[in-house]
């Protein structure tokens, strides 16, 4: 149904990986803004930490197990444009989360990256 949307209206693919991740990790990451309204820092880093960790965590090994039981390649799949948006981002989030505290400016940047990305998204 989702892939008829997609091309019903023209988008990318990667659209729609983004409409699955974002209703995947929906609800914790309103849980994640509704601690950080309520002035609850360490609640909201350890919600949204910690369900993205376990997207990636449980996601990744869950589509290699799959691929390796139907004796597929699993490619990640990413253009050079995406794969330095990946690199990026991993360099920024470890800057971000070894420094041992984080301000305003470092949650600006990775706003900024993700606004790169969902231009990237729509105009590559």
């Amino acid at each position: 149904m989702l892939d008829h949307g997609l091309d019903e209206l023209g988008a990318p693919p990667a659209f729609g990986a983004l409409v699955v991740a974002a209703l995947v990790l929906a609800p914790e990451g309103l849980g994640g803004i509704q601690a950080a309204l309520a002035n609850k820092m360490q609640r909201a880093v350890n919600i949204l930490l910690g369900s993205a960790l376990a997207t990636l965590a449980l996601t990744i090994p869950a589509v290699v197990i799959i691929g390796l039981a139907h004796h597929t390649n699993v490619v990640l799949g990413l253009d050079p444009v995406e794969q330095a948006m990946l690199l990026l981002t991993l360099f920024v989030s470890t800057i971000t989360y070894t420094s041992g505290r984080t301000n305003v400016l470092q949650g600006a940047v990775h706003l900024m990256l993700l606004m790169a990305y969902l231009m990237l998204i729509i105009w590559h």
